[in-house]
């Protein structure tokens, strides 16, 4: 349903598009999408909302593949490997702060989802026996990571998107959310920009789902997109809804240095080797059972701790060498990482090592949810990487999170499709009194008269948090950081936007995005000072050992009169008890 509100409406509501959805989900990436796919086989009126094209979603720049118990290739010792295995390599490598009924059921569902995905036209690598090809990946105890040569997300986002086309589901890109609305203590819709127009619609629906990936932007190394600013979390805050574990942040250890473009953990899987200036296999020093293939957070400490070391090159770097590989499977496996470290770096992988460095990859916290996806406000619903649901815990492995994406749009959109018969209609005049304050807020930020450069305090912002809440982290230097967070939101509240049109504004968006991702980056502090020990990519230098008796437990934050409260609560256990992890 399409409802225009002209500028004669008795609430005073000028030239204001409300539109009414049973489900509003906002993100157009493969969670959104898949969700999408199954609320609308149900029969429910289903729309995405997206600030970008969804094919333009940073599910797209996905490399490796999505990890799944197939048994398609067999161990070192010739055993087949299990969902039960997937469990056991996904909770260790969390550093044992995953919730383990939420990682047995994306470990048991695994399997059924890469056969899907097939199903729907992913084309995935294959065998020579015909199977669907799976390769190693760190932290992994089998090859179980399944791949469609070195372009997975690519291949599984335009596989989903062409599912959406052909059910017509609506799709408005290009706008951006601004407010999540509530009546009664119940999420009943957004608001959002219109970025081609300026104008400011309303979105009214039973449920929202938020699926709008990490916040990966808040750091100046980062192998996100530059559209991963965080805007679902901070939504979600303002709302009142905790946010949980966010102080665990992943670096990958291979990103192309100099742009920190990914180079994906396949090229490791392949057989890659990582060597200092030295001419060393230095993994051999820090993980002497796994190698170049344990856990991403140990091998990017490795790293910098080689690069700080002085075992670096000049700059700041190690090298990534495949050239042992050979052409052949280089061209055949890994065509895109050589087509990167062509266009970006000048060197051949098929010849020459490729330079490269830790950079943030991943946000394993987010909005708390239950297994099923649900917030604390009912009608409210998040997954995927936005999410903590909890199957990473402190540190993800490597092929789980296209996995998550997938599994988990799915579930948590047929929870929604339950939950929802039991939802009322509702009431469109808080949405009209929502999008008036907007406007007004919008109105207010554009109407001021301190035009300084917005830009200088996000370049601020991604500097401090990749310095002061980086790879090694320390508690004095976390609370200068975190000082200087608390003076960059104070300034950015007296700034706007030299551009003060409403049609096509990137720069008011950008502002829009700055102003959530200083909030983020107090949370990611915050939780990062409280928690005093280390565990998985969470390294304090002045509490270097894991406290299961003071932290085996989750952090919430949540914004109380304008400051961040922490508490915490349990991890859920029962599979696997805590122990030392070794690699």
């Amino acid at each position: 349903m399409y409802l225009d509100l002209k500028a004669d409406d008795e609430d005073g509501v000028v030239s204001t598009s409300i539109h009414y959805h049973d489900v509003i989900i906002i993100g157009g990436g493969l969670t959104g999408l898949r969700a999408a796919l199954q609320v609308s086989d149900s029969g429910l009126n289903g729309a995405i909302v997206s600030k970008v094209h969804p094919l333009r979603s940073h599910s797209v720049a996905a490399q490796g593949g999505m990890n799944a118990s197939l048994g398609n290739v067999p161990g070192e010792d010739g055993t087949s490997d299990s969902w039960e295995m997937h469990a056991y390599d996904t909770v260790k490598g969390s550093d044992y702060l995953a919730d383990q009924d939420a990682v047995e059921r994306m470990c048991r569902e695994a399997t059924a989802t890469v056969y899907e995905l097939e199903h729907m036209g992913t084309v995935w690598s294959r065998l020579e026996n015909g199977k669907i090809a799976q390769r190693p990946f760190g932290g992994a105890g089998f090859p179980r990571t399944c791949y469609a040569a070195d372009r997975t997300g690519h291949n599984a986002l335009h596989t989903l998107y062409e599912q959406v086309l052909d059910r017509n589901i609506p799709v408005y890109e290009e706008f951006f959310v601004t407010s999540l609305v509530k009546d009664s203590g119940r999420c009943i819709g957004c608001t959002a920009i219109e970025i081609m127009t300026g104008k400011i619609h309303g979105f009214i629906s039973k449920v929202v789902l938020m699926a709008t990936g990490g916040f990966g932007r808040i750091f100046n190394r980062s192998t996100n997109a530059l559209i991963n600013t965080g805007d679902g979390q901070a939504l979600a805050l303002d709302l009142g809804v905790p946010l949980k574990d966010m102080e665990f942040v992943q670096f990958h250890p291979t990103t192309l240095y100099g742009t920190n473009i990914l180079m994906s953990e396949g090229a490791r899987g392949e057989g890659g080797i990582l060597i200092n200036s030295r001419g060393e296999r230095f993994m051999k020093r820090y993980a002497p059972n796994s190698m170049d293939l344990a856990p991403r957070d140990v091998v990017a400490r490795s790293i910098e701790q080689e690069i700080r070391e002085g075992r670096g090159y000049d700059g700041g770097y190690i090298h990534l060498d495949l050239t042992h590989l050979g052409a052949d499977r280089i061209k055949e496996r890994l065509p895109g990482i050589r087509q990167i470290a062509m266009d970006f770096a000048n060197v051949d992988p098929i010849n020459d090592p490729v330079p490269v460095q830790p950079g943030q990859h991943y946000s394993m916290g987010g909005i708390d949810v239950e297994i099923n996806g649900g917030t604390i406000f009912p009608g409210l619903y998040a997954a995927g990487e936005c999410a903590c649901i909890s199957v990473h815990g402190a540190n993800r492995l490597g092929g789980n999170s296209l996995l998550e994406t997938v599994v988990y749009g799915r579930l948590v959109a047929d929870k929604i499709i339950k939950d929802i018969k039991e939802l009322s209609e509702p009431d469109s005049q808080h949405m009209k009194s929502a999008v008036k304050a907007v406007e007004s807020k919008i109105e207010e930020i554009l109407g001021r008269r301190e035009g300084a450069s917005i830009f200088k305090v996000r370049e601020n912002m991604a500097e401090t948090m990749f310095q002061k809440f980086g790879i090694f982290r320390d508690g004095q230097i976390m609370e200068e950081g975190l000082k200087e967070i608390k003076k960059m939101q104070e300034k950015l509240s007296h700034l706007t936007p030299n551009n003060k049109d409403l049609a096509v504004n990137q720069t008011l968006i950008q502002f829009l995005e700055l102003e959530g991702m200083l909030k983020i980056a107090e949370v990611v502090a915050c939780g990062a000072i409280k928690r005093e020990e280390s565990r998985g990519s969470h390294t304090r230098i002045d509490y270097p050992d894991r406290d299961d008796d003071n932290y085996l437990k989750h952090t919430l934050a949540v914004l109380k009169e304008g400051s961040i409260d922490l508490s915490y609560k349990s991890v859920i256990l029962g599979m696997f008890e805590p122990k030392e992890r070794v690699y």
